[in-house]
């Protein structure tokens, strides 16, 4: 699996022109699902962004972890972040995960990343969206789980 995460002072997701997901300050999560990824590697990663220090201390310093900083959430499925672009023009998606598995595995991060306490809001799987946000630093990350 492969994330990229935004630090944000808002963002929102739109589909047909809807909102269907809100937050405030925390985490903008694009997440995409390789063809061989397993529950363990979601588990990893939740771990991972959850605990992560890219959250401001009272010094300016990025020392706190979302959880101390009652980040919030909005998870977007991004599957082009498995786009390989080294031959042609373009993009092989060849590493991707299939969308029945790529949505099963969106899904179960869902659901283990409010199991940890986190309010999480979501985009729509295999939708075409409109993203807004509001990037704070700017602080962009990727995070992979192998």
């Amino acid at each position: 699996m492969r994330l990229v995460l935004q630090r944000v002072k808002e963002a929102q997701v739109k589909v047909a022109g809807t909102i269907i997901g809100q937050i405030g300050p925390g985490l903008l999560v694009f997440v995409a699902v390789a063809r061989d990824d397993q529950k363990s590697q979601a588990d990893y990663l939740i771990k991972k962004i959850t605990e992560l220090r890219i959250f401001e201390d009272t010094q300016g310093k990025m020392n706190v972890s979302a959880m101390e900083a009652a980040a919030q959430f909005l998870v977007v499925s991004q599957f082009t972040l498995y786009g390989n672009c080294d031959k042609g023009r373009r993009p092989s998606f060849d590493q991707a995960a299939d969308p029945a598995k790529g949505e099963e595995l969106y899904n179960y991060f869902v659901a283990q990343l409010r199991a940890s306490g986190a309010k999480v809001e979501t985009g729509q799987f295999r939708a075409m969206m409109d993203l807004s946000l509001i990037n704070n630093g700017p602080v962009t990350l990727i995070v992979d789980s192998k």
